[in-house]
């Protein structure tokens, strides 16, 4: 009669056990899901994207700028600026496209592993 009982108790050990190892789970994904929440509060608070899309768009309007102006000089010089920017260092534009890509979400070395990066 002994065996039985033994039975039992190990059964009974067993699915306390198993339960209180899906509440750990449940609360380690409760955590987690708070965290992702909190990360998603901060992000929207952050104007670090605004900031950069500010300095990105500032090579755009600086042509636009001088294309309207009808300024010969200043054609001149923005053109200057745009062949010096273009001679940049491979190394500092994938960083650069690296960094505004994560920025914004985008897994910027995607861009990098389909052969879409400078030479």
């Amino acid at each position: 009669m002994a065996f039985p009982i033994l039975g039992a108790l190990k059964l009974a050990i067993n699915a306390g056990s198993h339960i209180y190892k899906k509440k750990q789970e449940t609360k380690m994904a409760r955590g987690e899901t708070e965290y992702q929440g909190k990360l998603l509060e901060a992000r929207q608070a952050d104007y670090k994207d605004e900031e950069v899309l500010a300095i990105l768009t500032l090579p755009i309007l600086v042509l636009a700028w001088g294309v309207w102006s009808d300024d010969p000089a200043a054609m001149e010089k923005i053109k200057i600026f745009f062949e010096h920017f273009q001679a940049l260092p491979t190394w500092f534009t994938n960083l650069w496209i690296l960094v505004c890509a994560s920025i914004f979400g985008i897994k910027g070395t995607q861009i990098f592993r389909n052969g879409g990066g400078k030479k």
